[in-house]
Parts: C-alpha cells; sequence; structure tokens
C-alpha cells in the first residue's frame, strides 16, 4: 500500500469528528491499509479502545495526538502569535510517556479559554525524545509563516523542531478543498526543497465518507452554538475530509509521490507496544519497613481481637482469617487493603460517615476487622469467594460510601499521602443520548421549539433501559406516524441517529480515584475539567 493516513480525528475530539472507533478500524481494514494513526485534539481518550480494535482487525494502530503550539523563536512576538497546530506520533514507549507528560502540561500548565496549550519551551528539555512531529499543515507554526510572508520565522522554527525531533519532523501537506491550501502547498514544497525537508500527504480526516459531512457540520454546530443555515459561522472545513482510500491518495498528490511514501516510513518507524489489563497497584509504606504481607496480617489479628474485647473468638473466625490472608497475599493484594483501610480510618477519626460496606466486598472477614466494612461476615454466612477467588483473577473492589459533603476531604487526604502527582479522579464521558440529540440537531437546523419538543417527548424516557431514536420509532407509533408524514420532523431524526451515541463531553468521576505506584504520566496523561 502506498499511504497510511497519519492525521485522523475521532469522536474523542469532542468537538470537531463524526468518526467511531470501531468503524475506523474496521473501513481501513477493508481499504487494505496496513495501519493508521488517530490525533484527537489535546488527548488520548481514545487510546485503549482504538488500540485494541486495531490489533484484532490485523491493523497497525499509531498513537498520536494534534496540539495546540504556542511560542515562536522570535520572543519579541511570541507572546502575540496565535496558537498553531502540531501533530506528534510515537515511535515507542519513550515517546508514548513523553507524549503523556506534554499533555498533562498542556491541560494543568497551559490551558487558557479551555484550550491546552503546548509551549515553545518545554520541547527545549528533551521531551520530544521518541516522537515524530508533522508540521500541522496550513495551521501550524510553517504554514501560518509561509502564508503571511515571513519565511525567516518558518526557517527557524524548521531548524529547531528538526534538531527537537532528531529528524523526525515533517512538512505536511494537505489537499481538502479550503481556502489557501494550495497557496500553503506550493510554498511548503519549495520551503522543505530548499531547507532539506522531508513532506508527507495527510487529508485531516474527520469523518469517514462525504455523505457525512453534513453531520460533521451539524456537531460542530451543536458544540460552537451556531446554526447550520447561518451564513457567518466559521467554515473550518470542507467534504474532502473523509478517509481517502490509498488509491485516491495517490491521485490526489501524483506529483508528489515522495508525500505518500513518507506516510509508509513514517508508520514502519512508529513501533509502540502497550500492554494492557495488567495491574499496576501503589506500595503501602509500612512503618519500620515491614513488609506489606506481614503487616497486613498482624494488623489483621489485631483487629480481630479488637472486634471481641475481654474474649477469644471463636476458631471459625482464626480460621477463616487465616484463609483470607492466604489468598489476598498469594494474589498480592496486602497493599490494597491496607490502602483502603488507612484512608476509611482517616476518614472516620475525622468525623466524615462511611456507610458499613455493601456489595461482595462485606463478604470479607479480612476487611471486617481492618475497620473496612461493619458487617461480620460469619454471623451473616456470607462468602469471601464471592469477593476475592484465586481461580478467577480479578481486582477487589470495595463499595465504599462516604457522605457527600466530606468527600472531597477524604480525595484530599489520599492526594497528599500517597502523592497528588500519583493520584488522579477517574474520567468520565458524556455522549448525545437519544432525547438530547433530538434538542441539539433540531437547534442547529433552526426547527421550532415547539416541534423540537414534541419529538423530544415522544422519545421514552426510562433511566434503566437502553433507548435510541431506532428504538423509538419502533415502540411509539405517533412519533413514526410523525416520521413517515413530516419532512422537519424527518430531517431531524435522521440526522440525530447519525449523531447519537457519539462521545460530547468529558466529566470527572464524583467519587472514583486511581492510585499509581509511579507518576501516572507513566500509564495515562491527565486531563483537566
Amino acid at each position: 500500500p502506498g499511504f497510511v493516513h497519519l492525521h485522523v480525528h475521532t469522536e474523542f475530539s469532542l468537538v470537531d469528528s463524526v468518526v467511531r472507533v470501531p468503524e475506523l478500524v474496521a473501513a481501513v481494514a477493508a481499504a487494505g491499509m496496513p495501519a493508521v494513526a488517530i490525533t484527537d485534539r489535546g488527548n488520548l481518550f481514545g487510546l485503549v479502545k482504538f488500540y485494541r480494535a486495531a490489533l484484532a482487525a490485523g491493523v497497525q494502530p499509531i498513537v498520536g495526538a494534534e496540539v495546540w503550539y504556542v511560542g515562536g523563536p522570535d520572543k519579541s512576538q511570541s507572546e502575540r502569535q496565535e496558537p498553531a497546530r502540531l501533530v506528534l506520533l510515537c515511535r515507542n514507549q519513550v515517546g508514548y510517556r513523553n507524549l503523556c507528560r506534554l499533555l498533562t502540561r498542556a491541560w494543568l500548565e497551559g490551558q487558557q479559554g479551555g484550550v491546552p496549550l503546548l509551549r515553545r519551551d518545554w520541547l527545549h528539555e528533551g521531551t520530544a525524545e521518541g516522537l515524530i512531529a508533522l508540521s500541522g499543515g496550513r495551521d501550524g507554526v510553517l504554514g501560518r509563516s509561509l502564508l503571511s510572508g515571513v519565511p525567516e520565522i518558518a526557517e527557524r522554527t524548521a531548524a529547531d523542531f528538526r534538531d527537537w525531533f532528531h529528524g523526525d519532523f515533517f512538512v505536511e501537506l494537505q489537499r481538502t478543498g479550503r481556502p489557501q491550501d494550495d497557496d500553503y502547498l506550493h510554498a511548503a514544497v519549495r520551503f522543505a526543497g530548499a531547507l532539506g525537508l522531508p513532506v508527507v500527504a495527510t487529508n485531516d480526516v474527520r469523518f469517514l465518507t462525504p455523505d457525512e459531512f453534513e453531520a460533521h457540520e451539524a456537531r460542530v454546530c451543536i458544540q460552537t452554538g451556531y446554526v447550520l443555515a447561518d451564513p457567518g459561522r466559521p467554515r473550518l472545513y470542507s467534504d474532502q475530509q473523509y478517509l481517502r482510500s490509498p488509491a485516491e491518495m495517490a491521485e490526489l498528490f501524483a506529483d508528489l509521490p515522495e508525500a505518500l511514501e513518507n506516510s509508509v516510513e513514517i508508520a514502519r518507524r512508529c513501533h509502540l507496544a502497550l500492554t494492557l489489563g495488567e495491574t499496576h497497584l501503589p506500595d503501602y509504606e509500612v512503618p519500620g519497613g515491614a513488609a506489606p504481607d506481614d503487616y497486613l496480617r498482624s494488623q489483621s489479628e489485631a483487629g480481630l481481637a479488637a472486634r471481641f474485647p475481654g474474649a477469644a473468638p471463636a476458631a471459625a473466625y482464626a480460621g477463616r482469617l487465616a484463609t483470607e490472608l492466604d489468598v489476598i497475599c498469594r494474589m498480592g493484594f496486602a497493599g490494597y487493603f491496607l490502602i483502603v483501610a488507612d484512608f476509611i480510618r482517616w476518614a472516620r477519626e475525622n468525623n466524615i460517615p462511611v456507610g458499613p460496606g455493601r456489595g461482595s466486598g462485606a463478604g470479607s472477614l479480612v476487611a471486617w476487622v481492618l475497620g473496612i466494612t461493619d458487617l461480620d461476615p460469619i454471623h451473616h454466612d456470607l462468602l469471601f469467594e464471592r469477593f476475592l477467588n484465586p481461580e478467577r483473577v480479578s481486582m477487589p473492589d470495595f463499595d465504599i460510601d462516604f457522605c457527600m459533603e466530606g468527600r472531597d476531604r477524604v480525595i484530599d487526604y489520599v492526594s497528599e499521602r500517597y502523592g497528588r502527582d500519583r493520584v488522579s479522579q477517574i474520567i468520565t464521558y458524556g455522549t448525545m443520548a437519544a432525547r438530547a440529540v433530538v434538542r441539539d440537531v433540531g437547534r442547529v437546523l433552526g426547527q421550532s421549539y415547539g416541534l423540537v419538543d414534541r419529538i423530544a417527548k415522544l422519545v421514552p424516557n426510562d433511566p434503566g433501559a437502553e433507548m435510541t431514536l431506532d428504538i423509538a420509532l419502533a415502540q411509539e407509533a405517533e412519533l413514526r406516524e410523525l416520521y413517515n408524514k413530516d419532512e422537519d420532523v424527518r430531517s431531524v431524526i435522521d440526522l440525530g441517529r447519525r449523531l447519537e451515541g457519539l462521545v460530547r463531553n468529558a466529566g470527572r468521576h464524583a467519587g472514583g480515584i486511581v492510585i499509581a505506584p509511579r507518576d501516572i504520566t507513566e500509564f495515562t496523561p491527565l486531563y483537566q475539567v
């Protein structure tokens, strides 16, 4: 194959793509392309889903991101320069960790108006190691400098990028029919030739097929607050930004075959291998430097004695405790129990109400004697094996209820105790549900509020059941009749079908946290809500 897509946005770009990961991978495989990259805007939200789907389909996954870059070589002008695009692709594990650090820093330190910005001086610190950079096309630093008639800034920027990325810097070329595309391409080809820089063709993909352009534009309007028919809304995309086949790209860039060949060469250079599904537990610092297993045993024995003050517990308790401890230590979960017991104890000592325990965790005697739960599993005839079973290896999972007013204090304690660079809350994703997408689509199509409200209210609202527009049409005769008779209703529902289920926004889980054994950026980038 003569071409590999290296600049592709999926629904996880949140603002401007309708590409779903499974459909992307299927389309790439069907087109006979050996590899594909995803380069979502400022994040790696789709990484795990993409990586697994690509490997299952026999497609090489190339992991990357599109970032907004600020700061030019001319310090007197850098503060006035608008953010420019830069595409970063991971060659290997070193590059992946560096990309995680850069994205995290962009969100935590460089964010402006909700946009994560990557600053020029951050790349001076060796954080470009293991990464391949594409210049970002006409919206990159080079593109804007060349189109503005300031080639000296482009030259200095190119020299820096070539140095920082150790030669893995490519001038990105696009022919998507947008204004100034041709002006930029001709200037960029001349510029790359004069400086001996390699070029690469991309298509800045936002949808899979040309007929999805309207759905893409509707999504952009939903996110930006415009109406599709508004003549003054920004027109940033063209209907040519779809997943072109290698043959289409070969025809489009027939005069620049090296730009196609370099896309394949870049794919060959990327050999990031990720291991998914492994458990990486944090370390619990045991007083006196004892082993976690030994400390868990001593704490559990002391806790059992405390549960039966002034009397020896029945033999069943000692036997059950020994059995559970053997299983917990053999499976490597001693530290997990100690950490959970630690922050629950802190919460109680600080007058933060904690629930007595629920779910399968209530079946653990060790949890009871450590104070994690307040239910005696032997008295209530609860089974430990439902919670932890060596024949079905999985992480233990305690369902812990903290008072809402004190929950943030507990999270803050955990962050201080185990390291703020190792503790993070879990991200959540909101999707375009059936009712909500009807209202969104109706607004961007300019339909009356009354009509849109009527359609939305005909979509069943059962929180416990799956609901899609197709299911609603099958279940609701009135909605089906409106759809068949009214063209406006049909246009809202048909466009809504193409958008429903897409990721709409990222949020923060109210109580779920991750505690890592090292900096979290060793595993994944952080995002700030």
